[in-house]
């Protein structure tokens, strides 16, 4: 059901089915693309960040919920020509076997269509929850070991300097930690800090989804590789201390999945004492309001 307060600006319960008839439609239309990002998601690590893109962009549009006031239905224009673009982009990487572009366009064909019904209103007001879809593309593979690869080599050399200050014995041999005989390669293990991305996502997630000021915003945007690497240093050093107590690669191996998923919560465990440090600093940190509070 529709609240009052909406229906009094126009919104209806038929103006919602038709923006969910039109997503559906336009979705079963991009099927293929959505497939193959699905496929890609579920069977590549790095980038299987994509799964957690639908439940952020919800939460984001959640917190922003009281923005529905100023959004009166009207302009549906924009969405159309969000459609339009699309559908060029996705045809234009399909021709040309770009699946970037491919799949970019299918995500801006699915959202013109939701918007061509809803409205330009919403676009603006809930554009952080819309950007994030971004997240749904594969990251191109020379892109992604460009950010990689320093990570990957910072985080082999620290950890193999705490685990010599922790005295385990280790070799360092390029991306490679030998202990007790067993080979961890840091570049197959993070899988070129698989995690990086899904790091970088939560701290958007943070970023947009707490009522920040702009400049705090795109620092923790900025500092988010940085934290991606933070982050991984203390997982890597666990994981070796699991292989040499253990010593079962197994276990290990199993370990360092687990641990790489429990450093999406602590590292916004992390940002949120930050900001709560800064308030209590009284420095200026927020500009918004949101939902929950």
């Amino acid at each position: 059901m529709i609240p009052q307060l909406l229906i009094k600006q126009g919104w209806s319960n038929r103006l919602v089915f038709q923006a969910l008839a039109m997503t559906i439609a336009a979705f079963a239309v991009t099927w293929a693309a959505w497939k193959d990002m699905w496929t890609i998601a579920t069977n590549d690590d790095e980038a299987s960040h994509a799964l957690l893109v639908p439940i952020i962009a919800i939460w984001m549009v959640w917190v922003r919920q009281a923005r529905f006031l100023r959004c009166p239905p009207g302009g549906g224009i924009v969405g159309v020509g969000v459609l339009a673009l699309g559908w060029a982009m996705s045809a234009f990487g399909y021709q040309n076997s770009m699946q970037s572009l491919w799949h970019f366009g299918s995500v801006l064909i699915v959202v013109g269509a939701a918007l061509s019904v809803l409205g330009k209103h919403v676009l603006f007001q809930f554009l952080p929850a819309f950007m994030v879809l971004v997240f749904l593309v594969p990251v191109p593979g020379r892109i992604r070991e460009a950010i990689s690869i320093p990570l990957q080599s910072a985080s082999a050399s620290a950890t193999h300097a705490i685990l010599q200050v922790l005295g385990v014995d280790t070799d360092l041999n390029q991306n490679t930690l030998s202990v007790n005989g067993m080979n961890i390669a840091v570049a197959e293990a993070c899988n070129g800090m698989r995690m990086v991305f899904a790091l970088v996502l939560v701290s958007y997630a943070f970023a947009f989804g707490t009522p920040l000021k702009g400049y705090v915003r795109a620092l923790i945007l900025l500092l988010s590789p940085v934290a991606a690497l933070a982050c991984n240093i203390p997982r890597l050093v666990a994981t070796v201390l699991v292989y040499v107590i253990g010593d079962n690669k197994e276990m290990g191996d199993w370990f360092h999945d687990v641990a790489g998923w429990l450093m999406l919560p602590f590292a916004f465990l992390i940002l949120l004492a930050i900001t709560r440090a800064l308030r209590w600093a009284l420095l200026p940190v927020e500009k918004f309001t949101l939902a929950y509070q």
